[in-house]
């Protein structure tokens, strides 16, 4: 089965003048477009910084805990690949469409900027995932690169349909397993739902790099409207 194409050809030409990269997120092992804090042995030295539970005892630097009895590591510099995360919001109000196209909904969009952080990372030999949340819990494609790995990420968002609410936040445990620190993290989503915007301040604050990315009708941008207008929320039963 081939893979499907949710970029419009006249953005897909604009992709070739656009980078992804993140402002703090560092890249993982091996050769990529990204500065990187990495560590061991022949890398240019970049700062130390204080030991963290998870640090390796290899990357503590003993001479410098036997004269100031206190642990730290020392961090290197070289150019490896991000770790880019599509957060994808499946929810049920992510299936409005506008006025005007009807058929396009708000998860179509969430489809086709999804791709284009695919196509981005796959030229420059990042590594990529996606995890999808939406009333089934939460549906991960593990991080990984190359054409396959872009492949495996579209197929998966052309199933997806917007249904149900928003999980319970046990359900996306997995997440915190697979979105290492330091990595990028994509959340496309209308954020409607307040436990979304809890989803990027929590990540945020674990030392991942996050962009969320709202997605509103056109509607919902401009508000056109005049008078009472009733208020509903798909999926919350208001």
């Amino acid at each position: 089965m081939s893979a499907p194409d949710f970029i419009p050809a006249d953005v897909r030409a604009r992709l070739k003048a656009l980078r992804l990269s993140g402002r703090r997120a560092a890249g993982g092992h091996g050769f990529g477009q990204h500065a990187s804090r990495s560590r061991g042995s022949g890398l240019e030295f970049a700062q130390y910084r204080a030991y963290e539970q998870g640090d390796e005892p290899r990357q503590v630097d003993w001479k410098l805990y036997a004269r100031s009895d206190r642990f730290f590591v020392r961090e290197a510099e070289r150019d490896s690949p991000l770790t880019a995360w599509v957060v994808v919001d499946a929810t049920a109000s992510m299936a409005q469409g506008d006025e005007a196209r009807p058929r396009r909904s708000r998860l179509d969009a969430a489809r086709a900027l999804a791709a284009c952080v695919f196509e981005l990372a796959l030229r420059q030999g990042d590594r990529f995932g996606l995890a999808v949340i939406g009333g089934d819990g939460l549906r991960l494609v593990p991080a990984g690169a190359g054409l396959r790995q872009r492949d495996r990420c579209l197929l998966e968002l052309q199933g997806l349909r917007a249904h149900g609410q928003w999980p319970d936040e046990s359900r996306l445990k997995p997440l915190w397993e697979r979105i290492g620190a330091g990595q990028l993290a994509v959340l496309v989503s209308d954020d409607f739902d307040e436990a979304a915007v809890a989803l990027a301040e929590r990540l945020s604050a674990a030392r991942r790099e996050v962009l969320n990315v709202q997605v509103l009708t056109a509607e919902e941008r401009d508000f056109p409207f005049r008078g009472g207008r009733p208020i509903r929320a798909p999926g919350k039963g208001e």
